[in-house]
């Protein structure tokens, strides 16, 4: 009887272990917020893609001027903190808490896109920052 609860048991945190891999993976694997204070008006277009990485999109405007779109995300740095808690959560309910904690870490962070329009030597010249839908 005690070998049988044991191997039970055994069995639980293994599966527990393979289950185990999204919530904490994905509370690891977020990303750095930006730091929104450099984009402003004025600033060069190589301080900006530092801040919010390259441009999904680039447009050429009149007069020398460029339209650039990037997409950001803020609040979702990554957390060894939220990880555990699900690691320990994941061992508790013998894996069951994935069906929780993944939804949980998937709706981590909101979605931004900044829209920046540079002059004919790439300075900021006008921007614009809208909240990205969440329509899938």
């Amino acid at each position: 009887m005690i070998r049988s609860a044991a191997a039970i048991v055994a069995a639980g945190l293994v599966a527990a272990s393979v289950l185990s891999g999204c919530s904490v993976g994905m509370a690891l694997s977020g990303s750095q917020n930006p730091d929104l204070g450099a984009v402003r008006t004025g600033a060069t277009r190589g301080e900006i893609e530092l801040h919010l990485g390259s441009p999904v999109r680039s447009t050429l405007l009149e007069g020398g001027h460029r339209a650039d779109v990037y997409e950001y995300e803020v609040g979702n740095e990554p957390s060894a903190g939220r990880a555990a808690g699900h690691a320990v959560m994941d061992v508790l309910t013998l894996g069951i808490w994935e069906v929780v904690g993944t939804p949980i870490e998937g709706v981590q962070g909101e979605k931004y896109t900044a829209t920046i329009e540079y002059d004919e030597n790439d300075k900021v010249v006008d921007l614009k920052t809208v909240k990205a839908s969440s329509a899938m």
